[in-house]
C-alpha cells in the first residue's frame, strides 16, 4: 500500500478551504469536519491497492484526479507514495490555475 504524503501546497489549500466553509457556514464546527473529510477522502484513497482517478496529461503527465464533495484532489504516484499536489474547489478554472504556475503541486 503506498503511503499518504501531501505536498505543503495542500496545506495552504486545506486551510484556504477551512476559511471558505467557515466563512460562508459561519461555523468553525463545519470547517473542521469539511476539511477532515478531505483529509479522510486522501487517506482512503491512498490506501487502495489499484490505480484510481482520471489521468490528467493536460495538465501534466503525472497528475491524476478525483472529485470529492465538489473539490478535486490532484495526486500521484511517486515511487512508494501517493503524493497529494492540490484540492482546488471543482468549479475554479483549474487548466488556468495549473498553467498559471508552472510548478503547481511541485513543492517538494
Amino acid at each position: 500500500m503506498p503511503r499518504l504524503r501531501m505536498l505543503p501546497s495542500v496545506q495552504t489549500d486545506l486551510i484556504n478551504i477551512f476559511e471558505y466553509i467557515t466563512r460562508e457556514s459561519g461555523s468553525v464546527v463545519l470547517g473542521r469536519r469539511f476539511v477532515g473529510a478531505l483529509r479522510q477522502k486522501c487517506r482512503d484513497l491512498a490506501s487502495l491497492q489499484a490505480t484510481i482517478g482520471r489521468a490528467r496529461p493536460d495538465l501534466r503527465p503525472d497528475i491524476r484526479s478525483f472529485a470529492f464533495r465538489g473539490y478535486v484532489i490532484f495526486f500521484r504516484y511517486n515511487g512508494d507514495c501517493f503524493e497529494v499536489a492540490n484540492i482546488i474547489e471543482g468549479h475554479r478554472d483549474i487548466d488556468s490555475l495549473w498553467s498559471e504556475n508552472e510548478g503547481h503541486g511541485r513543492q517538494e
